[in-house]
């Protein structure tokens, strides 16, 4: 009786996790597939009307129009729409599951300046966040550290996997610093006054990040036999084999944060946020520096801004010729399945809706140093959806297939059998 009561027990946890656990990845791809009539946005600027696409053992071997040969599956597509898979930029994705259960929430570790620390480690490829995403064509993210002055070290996932060592895309990216402010708020707990005033440490809070990446690029240049796993995660920025993400709003702090950083030996800069860089749009581009542009439904940050500044800044940006991409709230990874249509709000704003398409595919591959994602084109990965309608606009992104590297996924989550489970139910005479 007590052998019979375990196996029951074993059952009914299996039952529970194969409920609430992600689907199963899918097969690697065994023949040739050829997608036929859709409309293709290559995430470039570019649209092939009646496109023909072919993939092959999870690269993209042909695009073109009607005339391109076909070869193996044949899928339909007429009437649809066909996108490259979307990209979310510097996000806690996979980091927090709930944020108010503090054993699922690995987004930030203790210490103000541990560039050693990787966010990769700590990705949950089976998080039910994670896997919401992917209706809606968001199938590859930059999983990034959060919390002190160097939160830690970034990677780039796609969303299709087992474990964090299957999802890895690129390792150790970039490194992801929290620039202070020049202004806070009060402390009223601490008897100050709850209005903006200047903030007292900002030039020492200054110094002591360039001193440590100070000592970081000393360390890199050394022979030193001691091992500083901090400073030696460093190495990257001034190599250029990683970008330095500054994560800044003002346009102070954006002014201070771009000069450290080139000051001190860095060669790749990204901004993350950038609320006022469009008062700096000359001094940005003198540097060469893009910016990942925080997500546009939000209210404006300062009382006399423009009410619709969040709304319009990519536009801004762009129009001043910097390499812009959407970058949703790094603190609501839940949010990021929203991302699509945050760049379809920027074709309200005046923007051309490819080139709105291109701030989450073709210019977030750009920024984050992807070769191999971003775009519908020869060689590059099939990391790729069809869509009945327009994937910028919330009313016609319904997809009705998706692949990463050639492998066909799942579009079911617990969100869609919830919606079927309440559907049957309330359908009932």
């Amino acid at each position: 009786m007590k052998k019979v009561k375990q196996f029951s027990i074993a059952i009914a946890l299996c039952a529970g996790f194969a409920i609430s656990a992600q689907q199963t990845p899918g097969p690697d791809q065994k023949e040739a597939i050829t997608i036929s009539g859709a409309t293709a946005h290559i995430g470039n600027g570019a649209v092939i009307e009646n496109a023909v696409l072919v993939f092959e053992n999870g690269k993209i071997t042909a695009i073109g129009g009607a005339n391109t040969p076909s070869k193996g599956r044949v899928i339909n597509a007429q009437g649809k729409h066909l996108y490259p898979g979307f990209i979310a930029p510097a996000t806690s994705l996979g980091l927090v599951e709930v944020g108010a259960v503090r054993a699922s929430d690995d987004q930030d570790e203790l210490g103000d300046f541990i560039p050693n620390i990787r966010s990769i480690i700590a990705y949950n490829a089976e998080s039910k966040v994670v896997e919401s995403l992917r209706p809606n064509g968001v199938l590859v993210a930059q999983v990034a550290p959060q919390g002190g002055t160097i939160s830690g070290t970034s990677s780039i996932v796609q969303f299709d996997a087992w474990n964090w060592e299957d999802a890895a895309v690129k390792l150790d990216d970039g490194i992801h610093l929290n620039w202070p402010n020049s202004f806070r708020r009060g402390r009223w707990w601490m008897g100050e006054e709850r209005g903006w005033s200047p903030n007292k440490d900002y030039t020492k809070d200054i110094d002591a990040i360039k001193h440590f990446i100070a000592n970081a690029k000393a360390y890199g240049n050394s022979k030193s036999a001691s091992e500083n796993e901090g400073f030696k995660n460093m190495k990257g920025l001034f190599d250029g084999s990683q970008k330095l993400y500054i994560y800044a709003h003002g346009e102070k702090e954006l002014i201070d944060a771009v000069t450290a950083a080139k000051e001190s030996g860095v060669q790749e800069v990204v901004i993350v946020g950038g609320y006022e860089a469009y008062k700096i749009i000359p001094f940005l581009k003198q540097h060469n520096v893009p910016v990942l542009v925080r997500h546009t439904h939000q209210l404006p940050l300062m009382a006399d801004d423009d009410y619709d500044l969040p709304y319009k800044l990519p536009k801004l940006l762009v129009d001043g010729g910097l390499l812009v991409a959407l970058q949703n709230s790094s603190t609501s990874g839940f949010q990021t399945r929203n991302l699509p249509f945050y760049a379809g709000q920027m074709v309200g704003q005046g923007m051309d809706k490819e080139t709105a398409l291109q701030l989450i595919s073709g210019n977030a591959a750009k920024i984050l140093g992807l070769d191999n994602y971003g775009t519908l084109e020869t060689g590059k990965s099939a990391t790729l959806f069809i869509s009945e309608g327009d994937a910028l606009d919330m009313r016609t992104n319904q997809l009705t297939k998706a692949f990463v590297d050639g492998r066909e996924i799942s579009l079911e989550t617990h969100q869609t059998e919830l919606w079927k489970r309440y559907m049957e139910k309330y359908s009932r005479d």
